[in-house]
């Protein structure tokens, strides 16, 4: 048999911007191992351009189109083997499924879905097929934060009472949820499940347990027309391009000056409608960007977490509480930037620091080596997880299936639902997880 035969055959469903890094992997860095034999999307124009940038770096032959419609006559004429999965969150399910019905395996961007049925029937799909289901959690993998998984599993503090975990978004990264699909809660499930995925996957994989109860406040606090106009605001505008209100808006995106994304979503727009640059004080926003939640989990833990998205500044900082003392990691992800100069806030840089805080004992600092790539330097490791057939063993059990992806959206649909009612939320009676 051929070395080209014996490659694992990839086809990628979405073709939006996340798609990006999974095209690099596999025809860069692991294409002894992989190779890409379809695209399939609604727009053509989006395709075009990721075969158009692939082509460029790597030289590589065309690469079949295929429409949603056609995804099944993908895989059977390109005989795929695993189906990677970029689509809006909403739609995962649906190619989840059909991989698997059609014998392919697959690998799937966070959130696993967006609501308890649809998690459901993902979990049936995999008992009933045998398939199996990738989980991409980055975050499991960046440097320190498998320290701190690292320092828990030798038991420095004991076992972990409590947590208190604080993710701040800023005005940039925070406020594009807010002109894209996301807005919408029927696409992304808001914040809580997109977003906050990640985290929540992050503590059940640290603690090694399930969330049990859940409640939360969440609210729309600052973006939306009704808030701007509650500031005094009076002038307003659809989209960020080409539109006069929006000139001098620091949270205006105006596509014709970012040519990457004027080329995957302003020269798409005629096929599917997409507005890449809605305003984030426009009206149809039904996410929250403010959210407290209290978890508890079965191993006994309590979680007071909160997550807002209009800072100053990106990151995150995380205590854990334990029987013999505290960890505490913080991250600063992204100092603020002046939209006038564009110059650094003042005393604000990127920076991180792990510290172990022993009872009766002197606190020392952690290590944490240096995060290389994008999400904390969790990306590259991650993909070599998935793609080579080569990756060395992970006494952290970082590699995340289908039941991780569950767990991980199962709190933040429980704490949606404790939004609605100002209720508690027993988790296991949206989903029970054997």
């Amino acid at each position: 048999m051929s070395e080209v035969a014996k490659k694992k055959r990839y086809a990628l469903v979405g073709t939006g911007a996340r798609c990006g890094m999974y095209i690099k992997a596999i025809l860069g860095t692991f294409s002894a191992d992989a190779e890409l034999v379809g695209f399939c999307d609604v727009n053509q124009t989006r395709m075009r351009n990721h075969l158009k940038n692939a082509q460029a770096e790597f030289s590589c032959e065309q690469i079949p189109f295929y429409g949603a419609e056609d995804f099944e006559k993908m895989l059977e004429e390109q005989k795929v083997d695993v189906v990677i999965v970029t689509t809006i969150d909403r739609q995962h399910h649906h190619y989840i499924i059909r991989a698997m019905e059609c014998g392919c395996d697959a690998v799937t961007e966070k959130p696993m879905t967006v609501d308890v049925e649809k998690c459901k029937a993902i979990v049936d799909a995999v008992e009933r097929t045998g398939r199996s289901l990738r989980v991409t959690f980055n975050y499991r993998y960046s440097p320190a934060r498998t320290k701190v998984k690292d320092l828990l599993m030798q038991g420095v503090i004991g076992k972990v009472k409590a947590i208190h975990f604080e993710w701040l978004l800023d005005t940039v990264h925070g406020a594009d949820y807010f002109r894209r699909w996301h807005r919408d809660k029927r696409n992304s499930g808001g914040l809580m499940v997109h977003k906050a995925t990640h985290h929540f996957d992050l503590v059940n994989w640290w603690l090694d347990s399930s969330p049990e109860t859940v409640f939360g406040l969440g609210d729309l606090k600052f973006y939306g027309r009704e808030n701007a106009e509650g500031r005094g605001v009076t002038s307003f505008y659809d989209r960020g391009t080409g539109h006069p209100n929006a000139k001098g808006d620091p949270f205006a995106l105006d596509l014709s000056e970012e040519p990457d994304l004027k080329e995957m979503y302003k020269d798409a727009e005629h096929e599917d409608g997409y507005l890449r640059d809605q305003s984030v004080f426009g009206d149809g926003i039904n996410i929250e960007d403010t959210m407290n939640v209290v978890v508890r989990y079965k191993s006994g833990t309590q979680m007071s977490y909160t997550l807002s998205a209009y800072n100053p500044w990106e990151g995150y900082k995380i205590n854990f509480i334990g029987e013999k003392g505290r960890i505490e990691l913080e991250d600063l992800e992204k100092s603020y930037i002046s939209a006038a100069s564009g110059e650094l806030g003042e005393s604000l840089s990127k920076s991180q620091k792990l510290l172990v805080l022993p009872h009766w004992e002197k606190a020392y600092e952690v290590e944490v080596p240096e995060a290389v790539g994008g999400h904390g330097g969790g990306d590259d490791p991650m993909l070599e997880s998935l793609f080579s057939p080569h990756a060395p063993a992970d006494p952290y059990g970082r590699t995340a299936n289908h039941i991780d992806g569950a767990r991980s959206i199962l709190t933040g649909l429980a704490a949606n639902q404790s939004f609605m009612t100002g209720l508690p939320v027993q988790v296991d009676a949206l989903l029970c997880l054997l």
